[in-house]
């Protein structure tokens, strides 16, 4: 379902083979990658404008977050494999590639425990909202070893994660994450990682509460979209560039 700039009712929606769907990604042009491991397997895309489902990675897993960099290489986190993986979408004949993760649970800086959210940036340096280890790692470009850099053994321990499930890093290099056991989402900044949305430590549906949030997104004004899973709901805060507070929230739909 797509909902256009600030509609409470969606403008456009995409029927297709889709069941029990965990994710989704959306290009600069448009184009769609969804999660399609339940009805026709793996990752498939649907073109802008267009209903069609093309599968474009083949895997007996489910890819939990999926993500798409600046060369066009598909990522997907295979949380039950505790590995992520890749796929160029410029060539058909790539094979599949491993870059982090050993396929086998553990807390090392080489392996993962159930890995969902996942983000590249424009050094292709990867982070990963490592869930069970209650962790975020980052492995950088060709390396199969992680710096814990917010959560559970991270050198600068500020804040305490609980089940990590999305992350995004903003265009000023910081990191936002969504800590779903605790209902919460975090952010980081000059004096380090800080509570921002859902701080009473209380689950809830009011406007300034969440309820095992699943993940996080931007848009173009600094606005926190979030997946509000428990509450079935997805929740709009709106950033404010005038106020001590920085976000203020604001339900939109259900």
């Amino acid at each position: 379902m797509i909902w256009s700039k600030e509609n409470v009712t969606s403008t456009r929606n995409i029927f297709g083979n889709l069941l029990n769907s965990s994710s989704l990604f959306v290009t600069n042009v448009g184009d769609i990658y969804a999660d399609t491991f339940h009805s026709i397997g793996g990752v498939s895309k649907i073109e802008l404008n267009s209903t069609k489902i093309i599968p474009r990675m083949n895997k007996c897993q489910q890819c939990w977050d999926i993500f798409i960099n600046m060369n066009n290489t598909l990522y997907c986190s295979l949380s039950e494999r505790h590995q992520i993986i890749t796929k160029s979408l410029n060539n058909e004949l790539n094979p599949l590639t491993i870059v982090a993760g050993t396929g086998t649970a553990g807390s090392t800086l080489d392996m993962l425990y159930n890995p969902r959210g996942i983000f590249v940036d424009i050094n292709f340096g990867l982070y990963v909202a490592d869930c069970n280890n209650d962790r975020i790692q980052l492995f950088r470009s060709g390396q199969l070893s992680a710096i814990t850099i917010a959560g559970n053994s991270s050198l600068n321990l500020t804040i305490t994660l609980n089940c990590p499930t999305g992350i995004v890093l903003d265009g000023d290099q910081y990191l936002f994450i969504v800590d779903s056991g605790n209902h919460r989402i975090i952010g980081s900044g000059e004096s380090g990682f800080q509570c921002l949305i859902g701080c009473s430590g209380l689950t809830g549906s009011a406007s300034n509460q969440l309820y095992y949030p699943w993940s996080l997104s931007f848009d173009s004004y600094g606005n926190i979209f979030v997946t509000d899973q428990g509450n079935n709901r997805i929740q709009k805060f709106n950033f404010m560039t005038n106020s001590c507070s920085k976000y203020n929230t604001n339900y939109i739909i259900k």
